[in-house]
């Protein structure tokens, strides 16, 4: 009976808002009822009489600068407002209505009606009632109408009273956070979270956090997404969402034992406030026990649609049978070359059917559009076809699937990206083991073996560090181009397992070997990273001087607490001795700076010196 109702209410006022909206006059209204309400509610003319005065009392007029024209409630005695020339217990006080009517009703299907002008003026009036944005913006949301979307829910936590924001505003939060992502309305997006962590209710506050430690951890700038985690706790010390968040952080900075004993704690503790339900509490006893399988649970459980053949691909990957051998050779100058086989081009064939996406040929990385739309019928298709991992091409394209959607996810590296690496290891062993020569990137179809792996490291490098770095050594032995830019990565992850003197030889073998004008700055600092760290400081001294010489921008980047991010391109490739490469650095190894005792502020000091210089 209810969804009856709902129906039929639904469907009269929308007809009584047309009606409304010719002359924005009450009689109108009161003609178009009489007229034709009735065949909406049921052919019912009382109920249709009485519904009138009450969306009217609710509807917002452009004439009135989108306030109400609330009309005055009668006494049982008194003429009835519905203009019948009766009195109300005779009229429409005789009327009992078959269920609630929403106070903000008209206004959430005029957000969804009005266009152009008025539809901006109405939302910049600021009358709006929450639940009316905050219903309108979803519907909007749901229906694909992006545009309007963003504006109806950003005039919600624009206008927003904090203290009385419905909690059903969580998803809209959620969903404006994501189209600023999609638009590309990446400073509305920061200046949205800065603005919910500030003065937010504490349900929405949590939501803010994940998405800003989220966001600093896609961007690999682990720095920012620990200050983000401290701010937090120092607001919301009890929320269940800062153990998810923590043990996130602790995974992708390399402390995957102390990410199970911080669960643990924040188990022990929120087991005692009893204020977690069952399921909740469970979560947190399976992150304590085991926090990378955990967390890649619930990644592969929220992807609904993909959650299926995504766990079908795991389970794959763990009896995978040992890759076959393939064709590669020296060439006459001594160089290996692979070259793909018919079976291997026919397999390819088979898979690209169902993937489309290209590869892009000179780029590292990259596919000429994005194959996850389509994951569903690869994913399950490659599962039916497992031989198709027999060649590299397809490796290759799955690989750096994989890298783009899930690379920047440490726990996701052991199901996805260490079974792969295994088939790619005994290719490059194959390789070796035919002689002495650079496999490199312009010979034969080497590029595939040469990309794949590129994927693999960087797919690996947070999750699974020592094999991401073991894999980048590998493929360094073969390619002694370096087409890959590996180096500099080698390099930052011997810094982060405290591998110092290894760091230090390898910086300064690179930079004497490096011919170009301009080193790349993660080289040039590195090196005076592992000098402080060895306690060489004259050296380090020197070493910084000619990092600053190359970058003046790196010093003033890094000490910042709160550097100003600089964009990068589509291409991600800074130009040397730009704030972009500065920024770069920043994101990928301020987070080394801050943990090496004194290093910070021993660079504080250099940049006050220079300042004074100035």
């Amino acid at each position: 009976m209810l969804a009856v109702w709902v129906e039929q209410l639904l469907g009269f006022a929308s007809g009584a808002l047309v009606a409304i909206r010719e002359d924005e006059r009450y009689p109108s209204l009161m003609a178009w009822a009489r007229r034709e309400g009735p065949a909406l509610v049921g052919g019912n003319p009382a109920l249709a009489q009485a519904l009138a005065p009450e969306l009217w009392s609710q509807t917002p007029l452009a004439r009135l600068d989108f306030a109400c024209e609330t009309l005055a409630r009668p006494g049982r005695l008194e003429p009835c407002w519905c203009d019948s020339g009766r009195m109300t217990k005779d009229c429409c006080g005789a009327v009992t209505l078959p269920g609630h009517i929403p106070d903000h009703l008209m206004w959430m299907l005029s957000l969804s009606d009005w266009k152009g002008p008025v539809f901006k003026a109405a939302l910049e009036s600021g009358r709006a009632p929450a639940q009316a944005l905050l219903e309108a913006g979803l519907i909007a949301a749901e229906s694909g109408q992006r545009g309007r979307a963003q504006r109806i829910l950003e005039s919600l936590f624009k206008h927003a009273d904090w203290s009385s924001l419905p909690e059903q505003a969580e998803p809209a939060f959620e969903i404006l956070v994501d189209l600023y992502q999609e638009r590309g309305f990446h400073r509305k997006r920061t200046a949205l979270l800065d603005d919910v962590l500030d003065r937010g209710p504490l349900f929405l506050r949590g939501v803010a956090l994940e998405r800003l430690c989220l966001m600093h951890l896609d961007n690999d700038d682990l720095d920012s997404a620990r200050e983000a985690f401290v701010r937090a706790q120092q607001a919301l010390p009890d929320s269940p969402t800062l153990a998810y968040i923590e043990a996130m952080l602790l995974l992708h900075e390399g402390h995957e034992r102390e990410a199970a004993e911080r669960a643990g704690f924040w188990f022990r503790r929120l087991s005692r406030q009893g204020e977690l339900d069952s399921d909740q509490l469970q979560f947190l006893a399976d992150l304590a026990e085991n926090p990378g399988a955990t967390l890649a649970e619930q990644l592969l459980n929220a992807e609904e649609d993909l959650a299926g053949p995504l766990a079908a691909l795991q389970a794959l990957l763990e009896v995978l049978p040992i890759a076959p051998r393939l064709g590669i050779h020296q060439g006459e100058t001594g160089a290996l070359e692979y070259h793909a086989s018919a079976r291997e081009d026919t397999l390819f064939a088979a898979w690209h059917a169902q993937f489309q996406s290209e590869v892009l040929g000179e780029a590292p990385m990259g596919f000429d559009d994005d194959p996850w739309p389509r994951a569903g019928d690869w994913l399950n298709e490659l599962c039916r076809h497992p031989e198709w991992l027999d060649s590299p091409r397809v490796l290759q394209g799955l690989s750096l699937a994989l890298t783009s959607r899930f690379g920047s996810l440490p726990w996701m590296a052991p199901s996805l990206f260490a079974p792969l690496a295994d088939r790619l290891e005994r290719w490059l062993e194959q390789a070796r083991a035919e002689g002495d020569g650079s496999l490199n990137w312009d010979d034969a179809d080497n590029a595939v073996l040469l990309r794949t792996g590129l994927a693999l490291v960087v797919g690996m490098e947070r999750g699974a560090r020592q094999r991401s770095r073991e894999l980048a050594e590998h493929l360094l032995s073969l390619d002694d181009q370096d087409s890959l830019g590996l180096r500099e990565l080698v390099l930052d992850q011997l810094l982060r397992e405290g591998r110092d003197l290894e760091a230090l030889e390898m910086s300064e073998s690179e930079l004497a070997n490096d011919d170009s004008d301009e080193p790349p700055l993660g080289l040039l600092m590195g090196r005076v990273l592992a000098l402080f760290r060895l306690e060489r400081r004259e050296a380090a001294e020197a070493a910084l001087n000619e990092a600053l010489t190359h970058n003046a921008y790196a010093l003033d980047i890094l000490c910042s607490d709160k550097a100003r991010a600089t964009p990068m391109g589509d291409d991600a490739a800074a130009e040397p001795g730009s704030r972009e490469e500065a920024w770069q650095y920043r994101t990928l190894m301020r987070d080394q700076w801050r943990v090496t005792p004194g290093a910070l502020t021993w660079l504080n000091l250099r940049l006050a010196e220079t300042t004074r210089r100035r």
